[in-house]
């Protein structure tokens, strides 16, 4: 009964009178990378039309800012390949007008850095770039708060989406 009456006061509790909310955010924004949550991540990224199991994710982190890079599994999945390529294209859409609503939709909250990235958008860089199995989008800046920002974001994801990512600073190539 106790558990119950909390969690309808957790239910209905204004954020902005929350003396603890802004650490709330802070735990809630850390990628916990466990598999039931990656189900969760799965399904959501499912809705845009290219299954996680048709398609691979790599976040890699460079000196000046990183990637996400989308990759058909197959190369004759033509379907999995054109929603890739449009997917991507409208992220970068969204990031340049600083919306993150799809990242917030596919992980059910905000992100890690992405806050700062908002704020911020004016100093970095978004960019769709076609591969041969699908896109990336490249993100760059000069702003050292921006790379700290856009590190910690493509961290997260690499957890979140069990990449086989190291989320560690490498060459572009």
């Amino acid at each position: 009964m106790i558990a119950l009456a909390f969690t309808l006061l957790l239910a209905t509790q204004d954020p902005a009178t929350c003396p603890m909310h802004a650490e709330h955010m802070k735990q809630k924004a850390q990628a916990d990378g466990s598999a039931e949550h990656g189900k969760d991540v799965d399904h959501r990224h499912d809705a845009f039309g290219m299954a996680h199991t048709a398609s691979t994710h790599s976040f890699r982190l460079f000196a000046d800012g990183g990637a996400i890079e989308l990759r058909a599994n197959a190369a004759d999945d033509t379907a999995t390949l054109t929603a890739i390529r449009n997917h991507l294209r409208e992220i970068v859409e969204e990031f340049n007008a600083a919306d993150f609503k799809t990242p917030a939709f596919v992980h059910g909250y905000t992100p890690a850095g992405v806050e700062t990235m908002a704020r911020l958008r004016g100093d970095i860089s978004y960019e769709y770039q076609q591969l041969p199995a699908g896109g990336r989008i490249r993100i760059t800046t000069k702003s050292a708060d921006a790379l700290a920002a856009v590190h910690d974001f493509l961290r997260f994801q690499v957890t979140e989406h069990r990449t086989k990512n190291t989320g560690k600073v490498e060459k572009d190539e």
